[in-house]
Protein backbone atom coordinates (compact mmCIF):
# COMPACT_ATOMS: atom_id res chain seq x y z
CA UNK A 1 0.00 0.00 0.00
CA UNK A 2 1.39 3.38 -1.04
CA UNK A 3 1.20 6.13 1.54
CA UNK A 4 0.85 9.75 0.51
CA UNK A 5 3.45 12.08 1.93
CA UNK A 6 1.89 14.98 3.78
CA UNK A 7 3.51 18.41 3.68
CA UNK A 8 5.53 19.44 6.72
CA UNK A 9 6.12 22.82 8.31
CA UNK A 10 9.22 23.71 10.30
CA UNK A 11 9.11 26.78 12.52
CA UNK A 12 12.48 28.11 13.55
CA UNK A 13 13.32 30.43 16.42
CA UNK A 14 10.03 29.97 18.25
CA UNK A 15 10.35 31.72 21.61
CA UNK A 16 10.42 29.18 24.45
CA UNK A 17 7.49 30.86 26.22
CA UNK A 18 5.34 30.52 23.08
CA UNK A 19 6.28 26.85 22.77
CA UNK A 20 5.42 26.32 26.44
CA UNK A 21 1.98 27.91 26.07
CA UNK A 22 1.19 25.86 22.97
CA UNK A 23 2.38 22.64 24.59
CA UNK A 24 0.27 23.39 27.66
CA UNK A 25 -2.83 24.02 25.52
CA UNK A 26 -2.23 20.78 23.63
CA UNK A 27 -1.91 18.85 26.87
CA UNK A 28 -5.05 20.50 28.25
CA UNK A 29 -6.92 19.29 25.14
CA UNK A 30 -5.50 15.78 25.42
CA UNK A 31 -3.54 16.20 22.21
CA UNK A 32 0.05 16.02 21.13
CA UNK A 33 1.60 19.34 20.18
CA UNK A 34 1.53 18.24 16.54
CA UNK A 35 -2.18 17.39 16.70
CA UNK A 36 -2.97 20.68 18.40
CA UNK A 37 -1.00 22.76 15.91
CA UNK A 38 -2.50 20.89 12.95
CA UNK A 39 -5.98 21.65 14.31
CA UNK A 40 -5.18 25.32 14.94
CA UNK A 41 -3.47 25.84 11.58
CA UNK A 42 -6.41 24.18 9.80
CA UNK A 43 -8.83 26.49 11.64
CA UNK A 44 -6.69 29.50 10.72
CA UNK A 45 -6.50 28.49 7.06
CA UNK A 46 -10.29 28.16 6.83
CA UNK A 47 -10.81 31.75 7.98
CA UNK A 48 -10.68 34.49 5.38
CA UNK A 49 -7.93 37.01 5.83
CA UNK A 50 -8.61 40.75 5.44
CA UNK A 51 -7.69 40.81 1.74
CA UNK A 52 -9.97 37.85 0.97
CA UNK A 53 -12.81 39.34 2.98
CA UNK A 54 -12.42 42.74 1.31
CA UNK A 55 -12.40 41.11 -2.14
CA UNK A 56 -15.53 39.09 -1.32
CA UNK A 57 -17.37 42.18 -0.11
CA UNK A 58 -16.28 44.20 -3.14
CA UNK A 59 -17.40 41.40 -5.47
CA UNK A 60 -20.91 41.51 -4.02
CA UNK A 61 -21.35 44.94 -5.48
CA UNK A 62 -23.91 46.15 -2.96
CA UNK A 63 -23.01 49.41 -1.33
CA UNK A 64 -24.47 50.86 1.83
CA UNK A 65 -23.94 54.56 2.39
CA UNK A 66 -23.97 55.67 6.00
CA UNK A 67 -22.98 59.00 7.41
CA UNK A 68 -20.39 59.25 10.16
CA UNK A 69 -23.17 60.23 12.57
CA UNK A 70 -25.22 57.12 11.67
CA UNK A 71 -22.18 54.95 12.26
CA UNK A 72 -21.45 56.60 15.61
CA UNK A 73 -25.09 56.21 16.68
CA UNK A 74 -25.02 52.52 15.80
CA UNK A 75 -21.86 52.10 17.88
CA UNK A 76 -23.45 53.91 20.84
CA UNK A 77 -26.56 51.72 20.60
CA UNK A 78 -24.44 48.58 20.43
CA UNK A 79 -22.42 49.57 23.46
CA UNK A 80 -25.50 50.41 25.50
CA UNK A 81 -27.14 47.02 24.86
Amino acid sequence: MHTVSMPNVLIRDLPPEVHAVLAQRAEHNGQSLQQYLTQELTRLARKRDNAELTAAISARGDRISLSAEEIMEAIRRGRSE
